[in-house]
């Protein structure tokens, strides 16, 4: 299929090269014959089921859909999607799908990580994945532990976190990946939750039609060694107050009967929650995702207190249009192609910059 650009922004929309799938489909078409082994209760079990129900909605061709991932509890879950995948290593499971992503452009490549695989040995594959923009969806399971090696501290636990790595509690500061994600320049940010299937099931939607990186973060209760991690943003009263849903191009408002508001305070710049009254209404800010800065997005970000998790946003931060990289890196071949004709191997190998070892 032909691409096309985007008039006046200088950005490359590629349109889908992933051949349509013959027939209709279903969540059953997805599902793989191997039985699925995790903890009972385990968060993942919620994911997989929505990633499986939401997949028939590309139309894709199953054999052109990849699911890549690290290593870690949710990184099983290749062996579970009736689709091609990989179970690659520890943390580089970004670099291996770029890799993919760049040199098949046929296909519709997945990335499932976790907190500890991607941003602890996995923090630099991720950052430049995000940057370079490569059209890849990165699914960031955040269990705020390691779980597959059974409940030592992970770089999202919070302060003060006591595990068996720990035992007098944890002094590293956490990571917030949505704001490091902002802060790599990624196009396409969003938070979900496990269990909010509806919700997790409209992000994802959203994240498959972007073109370029897209990171969703999904808070997954781990209910061996960290369990009720987020039970403030699950039961239905305490999150009523604690939930803020984001929406593009609606007033960021949330609470009983929406009386609260996040506002821009006059002195400092930041953000803040306020009780909506009268005189400050027209204060509250109305969510723009697609906002070229992404100033706005990462004070979101930081709403969230990391100990409560009260005023936790979720829904989509960011999505922007950025130049994709593998667009970009197809389009130098094919110049380089048409300026020079097809290179030769052998010749590179054997050429100018090579030197004779003298034993």
């Amino acid at each position: 299929m032909a691409e096309t650009s985007r008039q006046g922004t200088g950005t490359i929309e590629a349109l889908s090269l992933v051949p349509k799938a013959e027939g209709k489909q279903s969540m059953k078409d997805f599902k793989s014959d191997q039985e699925v082994r995790w903890c009972p209760g385990c968060g993942d079990y919620a994911i997989l089921a929505a990633v499986q129900g939401f997949m028939p909605e590309l139309g894709l061709a199953k054999e052109n859909i990849v699911f890549v991932s690290g290593i870690g509890c949710s990184s099983r879950f290749p062996y579970y999607m009736n689709t091609y995948g990989m179970h690659s290593i520890h943390g580089r499971a970004p670099a291996i799908a770029t890799g993919l992503a760049s040199s098949r452009r046929d296909l519709s490549v997945w990335v499932v990580t976790g907190d500890g695989d991607a941003l602890s040995i996995g923090g630099n594959h991720l950052i430049h994945a995000l940057r370079r923009n490569v059209n890849l969806k990165i699914l960031l399971f955040n269990n705020r532990i390691y779980g597959l090696t059974k409940g030592q501290y992970s770089p999202t636990s919070e302060v003060g976190k006591i595990t068996k790595s720990t035992p007098m509690g944890s002094l590293d500061a956490p990571f917030n990946p949505v704001s490091l994600a902002i802060g790599a320049e990624a196009s396409f940010v969003a938070r979900t939750v496990d269990s909010d299937r509806k919700h997790l099931t409209e992000v994802l939607r959203q994240a498959s039609a972007h073109q370029g990186t897209a990171l969703i973060e999904i808070y997954q209760n781990c209910n061996i060694f960290n369990d009720g991690a987020f039970d403030a943003l699950k039961d239905k009263q305490q999150a009523e107050e604690a939930v803020i849903r984001l929406e593009h191009g609606k007033p960021i408002r949330f609470g009983g009967d929406l009386a609260k508001g996040v506002v821009r305070d006059a002195l400092t710049g930041d953000l803040k929650v306020v009780a909506v009254t009268p005189e400050n209404e027209d204060q509250v800010l109305v969510h723009d995702a697609h906002s070229p800065s992404p100033t706005t997005a990462f004070a979101l970000s930081r709403l969230a207190d990391p100990d409560t998790l009260h005023h936790t946003p979720i829904g989509v931060f960011r999505a922007v249009d950025r130049p994709v990289y593998d667009t970009q890196m197809a389009d130098q071949l094919d110049t380089a192609i048409e300026q020079h004709g097809k290179g030769d191997l052998s010749a590179l190998l054997a050429g100018g910059d090579t030197w004779t070892v003298v034993g």
